[in-house]
């Protein structure tokens, strides 16, 4: 049996999973590397050790959930899960008036749906060891902005389930937190950028005459928001903190503009704040 504290991370291809893997690693424990392709996981251990296990989980999959929990619960025994760390995550944005509604269950099947599933398949393990559940929600948890509907929505209730979780598990000691990062340097924002740009081609004519001006306004945003990102390792150092720390908190605002935003929507009402966040965004009175 390994004498290392065992810990999940899913969505660790890349971005906040990948440096909350290799910080992990660092640290000592036993990292189990949740990657979609084996060339990911390969990629990681090229960079670390025996300690980190990449583990193939498709979230949306619960043929590849099951066999991740089987895989893991053979190597960490009795003494079980440490930690788990729910990153695995997309962005889906546009009009709500033009959703693809597949895409919009997409979405919540990523980023909530697929939380829940992997949380059910490993809490016998971290129940064993009195584990902490850790969940990668977001700034838009809590502030919505426009044309990101299906994104915040998702983070929105992926903030509820957490406080439901933590108020369930209490009684076996666990903790449950949620990470809410602002602006992170990750490749989330190419891909959000690319999802947008399809997003806009494949519009019907008439949302693109009632919403086009504002979707490339909002284009324009997410192209400069990656100068102002801070680097993933300041998010995995919160995970760290959820994780370790004797008393740890139950939610992580990472980022100057998460902490200002999350404090000003509690300040003000809603009328005031989106006001301030359309002026901030550029957007026409």
């Amino acid at each position: 049996m390994s004498d290392f504290d065992s810990i999940v991370i899913t969505g660790a291809s890349t971005g906040i999973g990948r440096a909350c893997a290799l910080r992990f690693h660092r640290l000592g424990w036993r990292v189990f590397a949740g990657v979609r392709r084996v060339a990911d996981g390969a990629a990681l251990v090229a960079e670390t050790s025996d300690r980190l296990t990449p583990v193939v989980i498709d979230v949306t999959r619960a043929e590849t959930i099951a066999a991740a929990a089987a895989q893991i619960s053979a190597a960490v025994g009795e003494r079980g899960l440490a930690a788990l760390v729910n990153n695995a995550g997309i962005g889906v944005g546009g009009p709500v008036e033009g959703l693809d509604l597949d895409k919009l269950r997409h979405q919540f099947e990523v980023n909530l749906f697929g939380q829940v599933a992997v949380t059910q398949a490993l809490l016998p393990l971290l129940r064993a060891a009195r584990g902490r559940i850790v969940n990668m929600s977001s700034m838009g948890g809590k502030v919505s902005q426009p044309f990101m509907a299906p994104y915040c929505g998702s983070k929105h209730a992926l903030e509820a389930f957490t406080d439901s979780l933590r108020e369930e598990l209490k009684p076996w000691g666990m903790h449950v937190a949620a990470i809410e990062p602002g602006v992170i340097s990750t490749p989330i924002w190419d891909k959000a950028r690319a999802e947008a740009t399809d997003a806009r081609a494949a519009a019907p004519a008439h949302i693109t005459a009632l919403y086009g001006a504002a979707a490339e306004r909002v284009g324009k945003v997410l192209g400069e928001l990656p100068k102002r990102g801070i680097p993933a390792d300041r998010v995995a150092a919160a995970v760290e903190h959820a994780v370790t720390a004797p008393r740890p908190r139950t939610r992580y605002p990472v980022g100057t503009d998460a902490r200002i935003a999350l404090l000003l929507r509690r300040l003000l009402g809603d009328r005031a704040f989106y006001w301030l966040m359309g002026r901030l965004a550029g957007r026409p009175r």
